[in-house]
């Protein structure tokens, strides 16, 4: 039997579509884990870029901060963390997998929110300042929906990474979609680290579709179509 043949027995194989260990519900400890660490990484990286890019102080320090932190291979610090029980054995390796990949997510949206606040033209700034807007009401009227296609670009970018990532979480005893490859490769099992890695693959796919959407309808007709221009225009130059 060839290995497909052998990979496409093991998805038909109904026992691995059933009980904890079962696909749908591996798929969901990956996905649980995904959302709970883009959603932290939202609040704490969007929240601090969304400050740092109104008051214009101190963002360069801390973008540059934040994206040389992503040097930090997410399996070494996962280890730091795997050797301290009071993490790694709670909830089943869940905080310290959650702990690493919120340190991952974090610095592409802190990055994008900065930047989107930052490219908001200032004399739209001033213009509602004219007005009579306060600060926090430029922020919120202005500022902010503005640089949320900037912001959305960041959390997809995050949220791919951190699916991809999550893999690791097997390392520490996190029972998810990582479970297989980490067992496949343990064993010798080609076939269900292969199985592991389409499953994860599928929901990279899946996450960056579903998120593609809404950064597409929050990002206004002339931007996309500026896009589009320069995306014909680079194409012609290589032609």
């Amino acid at each position: 039997m060839s290995f497909l043949d052998r990979l496409f027995h093991w998805f038909t194989t109904s026992a691995n579509w059933t009980g904890s260990s079962g696909i749908p519900a591996q798929f969901w400890h990956s996905l649980a884990l995904s959302l709970a660490t883009v959603g932290v990484a939202l609040v704490l990286g969007g929240g601090l870029g969304v400050v740092l890019g109104h008051s214009g102080r101190g963002g360069l320090v801390a973008v540059n901060a934040a994206n040389a932190f992503r040097a930090v291979p997410s399996l070494a610090l996962l280890t730091l963390l795997a050797i301290q029980p009071a993490i790694s054995l709670k909830w089943n390796g869940f905080l310290a997998a959650w702990i690493a990949l919120t340190a991952l997510a974090i610095p592409p949206i802190l990055t994008n929110t900065y930047v989107g606040m930052r490219e908001v033209d200032a004399d739209v700034r001033d213009a509602a300042r004219a007005m009579g807007l306060t600060g926090g009401q430029v922020l919120g009227r202005v500022e902010a929906p503005l640089a949320l296609p900037f912001v959305m670009a960041g959390v997809r970018t995050a949220a791919i990474e951190v699916v991809a990532t999550s893999t690791l979480a097997a390392y520490v005893g996190y029972s998810d979609l990582g479970t297989y490859v980490i067992s496949g490769l343990d064993t010798q099992n080609t076939v269900l680290a292969a199985a592991g890695a389409l499953l994860v693959g599928v929901m990279a796919a899946l996450v960056a579709l579903g998120l593609g959407i809404p950064l597409r309808l929050l990002t206004p007709a002339a931007l996309r179509r500026d896009a589009r221009v320069t995306t014909l225009q680079g194409r012609a130059g290589l032609a």
